[in-house]
């Protein structure tokens, strides 16, 4: 005869996982003014003292889960053996994992700095923090060493221009950029702005 196991009690890192993840999709599935401890409680399937022992109140709790959201799905910086593949390969990669995001960003950004004063950028430098450019930063190093970028011409203006291009991009258009665009940021754009001038 089967008897309905009991639901596994989930624990430390398990357990924050869990809300986090359910947070996420609150705030994906409902956008910010719908996101509430209730509302994440409920989707976690937990309580809401459950929730207060880890995070004092709303704002710690989507502060986590923003740094929860923003850094899924990252992985490490291409190695395609040049500059331009790996530009390529790194814009494609964000293209697949982060376009869906673009209108929950535009509205979301709305509401939080009415609330709260912060930018996107305040967002996403408490997220990311240090690792914010370390991809971009791996990518142009080896182009260095590899004679594929002019150190002095990597400001930090131009280090950033083809991810602020693809971001513009995707914010003001809301779907994921075609493949002929991002090939074209990189070719037209980025890589004439760093090339060593023999090349």
């Amino acid at each position: 005869m089967d008897l309905e196991q009991p639901a596994k009690r989930r624990r430390g890192q398990e357990l924050e996982e869990a809300i986090l993840a359910a947070g996420w999709g609150q705030l994906v599935d409902g956008g910010y003014h719908a996101f509430t401890i209730d509302a994440v409680a409920e989707k976690a399937e937990t309580s809401r003292s459950v929730i207060y022992r880890r995070w004092p109140d709303r704002d710690s709790l989507l502060d986590a889960t923003l740094t929860y959201g923003l850094n899924r799905d990252r992985m490490d910086p291409p190695d395609t053996g040049s500059l331009r593949g790996d530009m390529i390969e790194s814009l494609r990669h964000s293209n697949l994992s982060r376009a869906e995001l673009a209108p929950l960003m535009s509205v979301f950004m709305g509401a939080y700095y009415a609330d709260s004063g912060r930018t996107f950028a305040d967002v996403r430098e408490r997220a990311l923090g240090a690792r914010a450019g370390g991809a971009l930063d791996t990518i142009l190093a080896r182009a260095v060493e590899r004679g594929e970028a002019d150190p002095a011409k990597l400001t930090r203006r131009v280090r950033s221009v083809a991810v602020d291009l693809y971001r513009h991009d995707l914010l003001m258009n809301a779907v994921p950029l075609s493949d002929e665009a991002i090939v074209e940021i990189v070719d037209e754009v980025f890589l004439p702005l760093v090339r060593p001038d023999a090349l």
